[in-house]
């Protein structure tokens, strides 16, 4: 500990002599280090903090370690043995040391990482090709390594992605960004889908992954990385919000894949909904299908290709009010106008299939219907139109362009007295069906009597 004493200086005395003297006699194993500002003029205080910070050994803060995770760890915990016999209940262990096979996959995870780094450097002479056999060398090594058995062949079409789906989490945090950086510099589109997907992209690397995929056009991605990352932060949403609302029309080539999917779904749900109507079906089961068939078709029927992605981007659980108000307010007037038109599509939905419900469970067996988890609810529509009003209140109301919004004032209008007539049968039934309980209760005690 450093103690910073800030004393203007005194006139000499015999007192302050004598008090001076006594200071000096002061062990210095006791005496905590003094640091006169007056006495050191050349130094200012910020240079001091930074000095004695600058000392101080800190602990690497990222929560990814440059380690693969400990695949062995009882043995670790086992050597482990007190330093002295002292009673003291805090001691200091020693004996730590990992496994010879975790030492290995470390060491062969730095080797990749600094080769691929190094080829890197050089884009012109180092190509697709080379990266995928360094990458999938790297990775059958680590399976050599713990003993995994890789049953496909290295001729199947999409090797490395299985390589990834099989052996991407012994991946170290220094091996992850330097793949996902060839990925992107190489174009290796369908591994980066890979490690999206499956969660393996490195978290200090995010926010430049989606500028360089935006960047890339390559809209299927950036749907992708909205869905499975968990730690968008709310610049890069409002860059993808303003994507989707303004698709460049080479990003139009890339969402050919988002259509495809979507309109799998709805041919799935309908094949459901049929399935369901056959013998030894329950009648839940048929109005889960049902729903979620009538779900399915609301969010696909009438909506372009890019405002499928918006779905998945209001029903993402990064997106709360305070992110969405902070990617709403920088918008502008056309993508504004898109957005009304987007939402107004919504409530012309729920005001003609007012049987329209989420279906959470919809995704699970037997449905499968993975789409269910990407479609905003009700709620969410609402409260997005009340953040578009709430921060572009005035622009709206003067811009006679955004007619859009004054259409919308009917439909909203008619789903307000629709949800207070719901409410009150909502009661009604309530209340009845606690009258109902109160009488079984009263009938079960007399014939008890």
């Amino acid at each position: 500990m450093v103690q910073i004493t800030v004393t203007p200086p005194l006139p000499t005395t015999a007192a302050s002599s004598r008090l001076h003297h006594r200071r000096r006699l002061t062990p210095p194993h006791l005496a905590a280090p003094t640091i006169n500002l007056f006495s050191l003029q050349p130094m200012t205080l910020l240079e001091l903090i930074t000095k004695a910070s600058s000392s101080i050994q800190t602990l690497p803060t990222d929560d990814e370690s440059n380690y693969p995770i400990v695949l062995n760890p009882d043995p670790i915990f086992l050597k482990l043995k007190p330093e002295s016999d002292d009673p003291n209940p805090v001691k200091k262990l020693t004996g730590w040391e990992i496994s010879q096979t975790d030492q290995e996959l470390i060491k062969l995870g730095q080797k990749f990482s600094q080769t691929l780094s190094r080829k890197l450097k050089n884009p012109k002479t180092f190509g697709k090709v080379e990266f995928l056999q360094m990458f999938t060398a790297y990775l059958e090594n680590v399976g050599n390594k713990i003993g995994v058995s890789i049953s496909f062949d290295r001729t199947e079409k999409g090797y490395p992605c299985k390589l990834v789906d099989l052996l991407g989490i012994l991946m170290s945090g220094d091996v992850k960004p330097s793949i996902q950086e060839a990925c992107v510099a190489l174009e290796v589109w369908d591994v980066l889908e890979t490690m999206i997907i499956n969660k393996f992209v490195a978290h200090s690397l995010t926010s430049n992954l989606v500028s360089n995929l935006i960047e890339k056009r390559m809209s299927d991605l950036i749907v992708l990385c909205v869905k499975h990352l968990p730690d968008l932060q709310a610049y890069d949403l409002m860059c993808v919000l303003k994507y989707f609302l303004a698709t460049p029309i080479e990003g139009y080539k890339t969402l050919v894949a988002v259509r495809e999917y979507w309109t799998s779904q709805a041919m799935l749900a309908i094949e459901k909904a049929i399935e369901s109507k056959g013998v030894g079906v329950s009648s839940k089961e048929k109005r889960f299908a049902k729903e979620a068939a009538v779900l399915v078709m609301a969010a696909h029927d009438g909506f372009s290709v890019s405002e499928l992605c918006l779905h998945c981007f209001f029903a993402s659980p990064n997106v709360d009010e305070v992110v969405l108000s902070a990617c709403v307010g920088k918008l502008s007037g056309e993508e504004m106008k898109g957005l009304i038109e987007y939402l107004g599509k919504w409530l012309r939905k729920y005001e003609r299939f007012p049987q329209i419900v989420p279906c959470p469970k919809a995704s699970l067996p037997p449905l499968v219907l993975k789409v269910c988890d990407w479609i905003p609810s009700f709620d969410c529509v609402v409260k997005c139109l009340g953040v578009v009003l709430d921060v572009h209140f005035s622009s709206l109301v003067l811009n006679s362009e955004f007619r859009e919004l004054t259409e919308l004032q009917g439909v909203a209008a008619s789903l307000a007295n629709e949800a207070r007539l719901c409410g009150s049968l909502v009661n009604l039934t309530e209340r009845f069906r606690v009258e109902h309980k109160a009488n079984d209760r009263e009938s079960l005690a007399n014939f008890a009597i």
